[in-house]
C-alpha cells in the first residue's frame, strides 16, 4: 500500500454492536461517578474546596461521564464535552473526581483510536493536553495563597514543599495524558495495519483466483492445440487418402487397397492420440499434468513419409550436427511441423513437399515449403497458425509463415538453444528414400 494510501486511510465508524456496547459503558459509568459523588459527599472528602449545591454536583458528575455514551460515534465532540465539563467541575470543586478522570482519559485515548479524521484528531488531543496544563498551572497559581499554614510543617526533603507538589502534579498528569495519547495512537495504527492486512488478503484472493482462471483457460488452449494438430492433421491425411481411393478404386484396385491403409494407420494413430490425452485428463494431477511427449524431431520423417503416402513428392533433409534436444522443445518442432504438412495437404494443392531441420550453433531450425497455391495456405491461416505461434513463443523462439517469392508456401521456426548445446547424440538413422541427412553446412537441394 502506497504512503498516500496509508496516510489517507480513514478508520471505519463502529458497529451497532459496539455503539451498544458504547451505551451500557456510559451508563455504568455514570452510575458509578454517582455512587463515587455519593461517597465523596459522605466522607466530607472536599479536595478541592467548598463544594457546590447538590443538584450542581449531579450535573458536573453527569456531564462528565455520560457523554462517553457516544464516544466511538461522535469521538470529537466527546471529548470536547467532557474535558469542558471536566475543567467547570475542577473550577466549581465538584468533589467527584475519580470517574470524571478515567472518562477525560478514555475520551482522549477514543479520539485517538477512532477519529476519522486522524489530522484533525492529533491536533484535537495535543489542544485538548495543552489547555489542561494550562488549567493545571492557573489552578497551582491561584491555590498557592490559599494554603492553610502548617499543611507541610513535616516536610524534611531537600525540595521546597511547594515546588515538590507542583513537579509531582505535572508529572502524574503528564504520564496520565501521555498514555492517553499513546494508547488512542497504537490503536489506531493496529486498526490501520489490520485494514492494510485485510486489503491484501483480499488482494491475493482475488489474485488467486485471476490465476485460476487464467491457468483454466491456459489449459484449454493448451488441450485445444494439442486436439487441432492430432485431429486435423491425421483427418487431413485421410481425407486426401479417401480421394485418391475414390478415383483409383475401379481401375487400380491396388492403389485402392495402399490406400485404405493408409487411412486405417491414420485413424488408428489419431484414436491412440485421443486415449493419451482422454488419460491425462483424467489422471488426479489434472491440468497440473504434462501430457506424455506425442513425439518430437526424431519422428519428423513419419509426417513426410504420410505426406508421401498422400501422394505428395516430400523430402526431408537433416542439416549439422544433431544434438539431443529438452523434451519441450522436441516436441514443439515436431508440432510446427506437423501443422505445416497439414495444411499443405489440406489446402495447398501442391505436388512438391520439403522438410528441413537444421541444428545451428544456438538453435534449431524447421523449415517446410511447398509448391502449392499460397492463397489456399493464406485461407488456412487460423488455429493452425495461432497454435505455431503459441508454440514458438513459449520457448522464445521466432515464426515465419507466408508465401514464397518463387511460388509455394513456407513455415520456418527457429528455437533457441542453451550457450553450450549438448555433445551430438550420435549416428541417425538411415533416411528412407527422399530423405537426405548432411553434416555440417547444408548444400542445396
Amino acid at each position: 500500500m502506497s504512503v498516500t494510501q496509508r496516510d489517507g486511510w480513514r478508520r471505519p465508524g463502529p458497529t451497532p454492536e459496539q455503539r451498544r456496547i458504547d451505551l451500557w459503558i456510559g451508563l455504568v459509568v455514570t452510575l458509578l461517578a454517582l455512587v463515587s459523588l455519593t461517597l465523596a459527599r459522605s466522607t466530607g472528602a472536599f479536595l478541592l474546596g467548598p463544594p457546590p449545591s447538590g443538584p450542581e454536583q449531579l450535573f458536573w458528575t453527569v456531564a462528565v461521564t455520560l457523554p462517553l455514551v457516544w464516544r466511538r460515534r461522535w469521538p470529537a465532540a466527546t471529548l470536547l464535552i467532557v474535558s469542558a465539563a471536566f475543567i467547570g467541575a475542577q473550577v466549581r470543586s465538584a468533589p467527584e473526581t475519580q470517574l470524571s478522570s478515567w472518562a477525560l482519559f478514555s475520551a482522549l485515548y477514543t479520539v485517538g483510536a477512532w477519529g476519522q479524521d486522524h489530522q484533525l484528531a492529533r491536533r484535537l488531543r495535543i489542544g485538548v493536553i495543552a489547555t489542561m496544563f494550562a488549567w493545571v498551572g492557573v489552578y497551582y497559581a491561584v491555590s498557592i495563597e490559599h494554603i492553610p499554614r502548617g499543611t507541610f510543617a513535616d516536610a524534611v526533603g531537600p525540595v521546597p514543599p511547594v515546588l515538590a507538589a507542583m513537579v509531582t502534579g505535572v508529572l502524574i498528569n503528564g504520564l496520565y495524558f501521555g498514555f492517553a495519547y499513546f494508547f488512542g495512537e497504537t490503536s489506531w495504527v493496529a486498526a490501520r495495519r489490520e485494514h492494510e492486512l485485510r486489503a491484501q488478503a483480499e488482494e491475493l484472493r482475488r489474485s488467486q483466483v485471476e490465476a485460476r482462471e487464467r491457468a483454466v483457460l491456459g489449459e484449454r488452449v493448451r488441450i485445444a492445440r494439442e486436439l487441432h494438430d492430432v485431429v486435423a492433421h491425421h483427418v487431413s491425411v485421410m481425407g486426401v487418402q479417401a480421394s485418391a481411393c475414390r478415383r483409383v478404386f475401379d481401375r487400380d484396385p491396388g492403389k485402392a487397397r495402399t490406400a485404405l491403409t493408409a487411412i486405417e494407420q491414420s485413424a488408428r494413430t489419431a484414436v491412440d492420440e485421443l486415449r493419451r490425452m482422454l488419460g491425462v485428463l483424467r489422471t488426479s494431477a489434472g491440468a497440473d499434468a504434462e501430457p506424455p511427449a506425442a513425439g518430437g524431431v526424431e519422428r519428423i520423417n513419419e509426417l513426410v513419409e504420410r505426406a508421401r503416402a498422400a501422394g505428395l513428392t516430400a523430402t526431408l533433409g537433416v542439416y549439422g550436427d544433431p544434438v539431443a534436444l529438452p523434451e519441450s522443445v522436441s516436441q514443439a518442432a515436431y508440432r510446427v511441423t506437423q501443422e505445416a504438412v497439414t495444411n499443405t495437404l489440406k489446402h495447398a494443392g501442391a505436388d512438391l513437399l520439403d522438410v528441413r531441420v537444421r541444428y545451428l550453433a544456438r538453435e534449431v531450425e524447421v523449415d517446410v515449403t511447398d509448391d502449392g497455391r499460397a492463397g489456399g495456405q493464406a485461407d488456412a491461416v487460423g488455429l493452425g497458425l495461432i497454435g505455431m505461434r503459441e508454440r514458438v513463443t513459449a520457448h522464445d523462439g521466432e515464426l515465419e509463415a507466408g508465401p514464397r517469392a518463387g511460388g509455394g508456401w513456407r513455415v520456418r521456426a527457429r528455437f533457441p538453444l542453451a550457450a553450450s548445446p549438448n555433445p551430438p547424440v550420435g549416428a541417425q538413422r538411415q533416411p528412407g528414400d527422399g530423405q537426405q541427412v548432411v553434416a555440417g553446412a547444408e548444400r542445396s537441394a
